[in-house]
């Protein structure tokens, strides 16, 4: 393993600024053997990373963080940004709780300006940034870097459309991997492919424009009529450059691995007082080779041996794998099954099913808003979409899925991967909200899953009966089945597990029958694993509760339920959600109107949860198996 000699003495960006080339290509190194192994105990995203060292080294070392911001789209790629800015020390204890984060986060450095870790936000953001400064005289440079997969999302689009109206100067650096998540996909990364300008025009602009400077009085109006001169030249010659058209200047693409010619093409740009977009090409996972040919698999990854990038195999099955076999085996039964993903099929599990039936299978980029409304299109053309979307993400399409699929009924389903408490990735990617944000919503049926035999069976369901369905499950692997979980859908209904499943040695049924204080806990299907461990221990104690784990979010089946809870003394609600707006809380409630007032409503409580394992989480959260046992114990009391 090489030493670690000049990042370690590098506490802020005006330390890199007196660096020669030659250290400054030990620096890269030293920056990427960092990242591989802090990555490789800790789990994060590689193959960016190492895709940005030399852009990330080059903007700190011409622009003067905070005085001059910058903004990380996504900000998955600030591994480098971080180490550059003072976390060396700090980093071993990335994405580990009480550590530093895996994205930017304002309340850890004076350098992140934004809590950030979804896509598309970063001109917005730093356009308005910009424009707050400059209402408040601050000359300070902002710049916005985004990736090319990023670009995909409308969002990027509106932000564009926006500074090119402006004619702010703003800087945005398009960092171009040719890969963003998943392969790009689309036109707008075929026209990136192909986008190309000559060195020779970027010399002869800059001494124009370095000549025109110097001019008194008339340099600054002589340059706005160049520039316009220039952008009607452009129309004429370079009819598909869409950044042009939209008002900037462009500059590239650049070797995004050639930190010298950045740096130099960065400083010319800080020059500028206009919008101008810098295209860098980069390669994702470089210096490390088994991310670069796999780019894909590095992109977000768990803990891996650095010698040869091994990720250990396990023989359990996670709800995400569970998911891809199924998708499948329908798949085959049902043609007119249609899969969409927004650039995330190996992480929803689609990756098989995009092989197998690629004329039915559509990523749509990082475009969740289209997603959705593509699917209530395809519905009403006699196809059943299935949209495989992660739970924090689905958030960004919340108007979509009341006016395009649940107004128009459209058959349709939606799986929720990583449904509940997600470790390491932090308040950015928590899937707590979408059971608040979807129950409210007519016509549109949630269901919550807690194994894979239940799984199969829901989307069996969702697909011969169910209209608008959504169906989430958590980050993680499928618990143990119980006959239970085997059991038909019924509409309204959930699995009802009496604790003679969770029996332990020395413990007989007729004792566990004589117990008075019978308590009833009622969850959703992500939150079974803990409640499984908490129901056990409460039998250890000497205490008595059975479960129901909720199928159904909506619709809801309130009849059965109440006459199923007047059987116990009391009912603990534990949801993997928010508290507020969630079933928990609306069941407690129900259950008070008709005198039932022994409940405990155990759930996410109103405020963002940091990154850690899924138990410390859990454990922030309250909902630990000690925590669900204590909720137990004072509803017997």
């Amino acid at each position: 393993m090489r030493s670690i000699i000049l990042l370690s003495k590098i506490h802020s960006p005006q330390d890199i600024k007196k660096l020669s080339q030659k250290e400054l290509k030990q620096l890269a190194q030293e920056i990427r053997t960092t990242i591989i192994n802090v990555v490789g105990k800790n789990g994060g995203h590689l193959a960016s990373n190492l895709g940005v060292v030399e852009l990330t080294i080059a903007l700190h070392r011409v622009f003067n963080s905070p005085d001059d911001a910058i903004v990380w789209d996504v900000s998955h790629q600030c591994y480098t940004h971080k180490l550059l800015t003072g976390r060396y020390e700090e980093f071993p204890t990335l994405r580990k709780a009480g550590g530093l984060s895996g994205f930017t986060n304002k309340n850890e450095s004076v350098h992140d300006f934004f809590i950030n870790g979804h896509s598309s936000t970063s001109i917005s953001s730093a356009l308005g940034l910009l424009t707050a400064r400059e209402l408040n005289g601050n000359k300070g440079k902002v710049i916005a870097v985004i990736g090319d997969g990023a670009l995909t999302g409308g969002m990027a689009f509106e932000g564009l459309s926006h500074a090119g109206q402006l004619c702010k100067n703003l800087i945005v650096v398009l960092n171009d991997n040719q890969m963003s998540i998943d392969h790009n996909t689309g036109s707008v990364s075929r026209y990136l492919s192909r986008l190309t300008m000559t060195a020779g025009y970027q010399t002869f602009r800059y001494r124009v424009d370095k000549a025109i400077d110097k001019i008194p009085y008339l340099g600054r109006p002589l340059e706005k009529f160049i520039f316009r001169f220039k952008r009607s030249l452009k129309g004429l010659f370079l009819t598909n450059n869409l950044f042009v058209d939209l008002g900037f200047e462009y500059v590239g693409p650049l070797d995004g691995h050639n930190e010298a010619a950045l740096e130099r093409e960065l400083r010319r740009v800080s020059r500028l007082h206009r919008p101008v977009v810098v295209h860098v090409v980069t390669k994702k996972g470089k210096g490390y080779s088994p991310a670069e040919n796999n780019p894909e698999l590095f992109h977000g990854i768990g803990p891996f041996q650095i010698s040869d990038g091994t990720v250990e195999k396990f023989d359990t099955q996670s709800f995400t794998e569970a998911f891809s076999n199924l998708m499948c085996e329908e798949g085959e039964k049902n043609t007119d099954i249609v899969a969409i993903t927004a650039a995330m099929a190996k992480g929803t599990g689609l990756s098989a099913f995009s092989h197998r039936f690629p004329e039915r299978f559509f990523d749509v980029g990082i475009a969740e808003e289209h997603a959705v409304t593509f699917a209530g299109g395809l519905a009403k053309g006699g196809k059943v979409p299935v949209v495989c979307i992660y739970s924090t993400f689905i958030q960004r399409a919340v108007d979509q899925m009341i006016h395009d699929i649940a107004l128009q009924k459209a058959h349709s389903v939606f799986i929720l991967d990583r449904a509940g408490a997600v470790p390491a990735d932090g308040v950015t990617h928590q899937g707590i909200y979408d059971i608040a944000l979807f129950r409210p919503i007519p016509e549109l049926e949630i269901m919550t899953v807690c194994s894979a035999a239940d799984l199969k069976l829901c989307f069996e369901w969702a697909v011969e009966k169910g209209t608008s369905v959504v169906i989430r499950y958590p980050k993680l692997t499928c618990p143990t089945e119980v006959p239970q979980m085997s059991e038909p859908v019924e509409l309204g209904r959930g699995i009802f597990i009496p604790c003679t499943e969770f029996v332990i040695e020395n413990i007989s049924e007729a004792e566990l029958e004589a117990k008075k204080n019978k308590i009833l806990i009622v969850a959703t299907g992500g939150i079974y694993s803990e409640v499984q461990k908490a129901v056990r221990s409460v039998l250890l104690d000497g205490g008595y509760a059975d479960v129901y784990l909720l199928r159904f979010i909506k619709p809801f089946d309130e009849t059965y339920f109440i006459e199923l809870a007047s059987r116990y003394n009391g009912v603990v609600f534990v949801e993997d959600g928010v508290i507020t707006g969630g079933i928990g809380e609306y069941l407690a409630g129900l259950l008070a109107e008709k005198g039932m007032k022994n409940n405990k409503v155990l759930g996410f409580e109103d405020k963002f949860f940091s990154h850690g394992s899924r138990e410390e989480v859990l454990e922030m959260a309250g909902l630990s198996p000690s925590h669900i046992k204590k909720a137990v114990k004072e509803c017997c009391n």
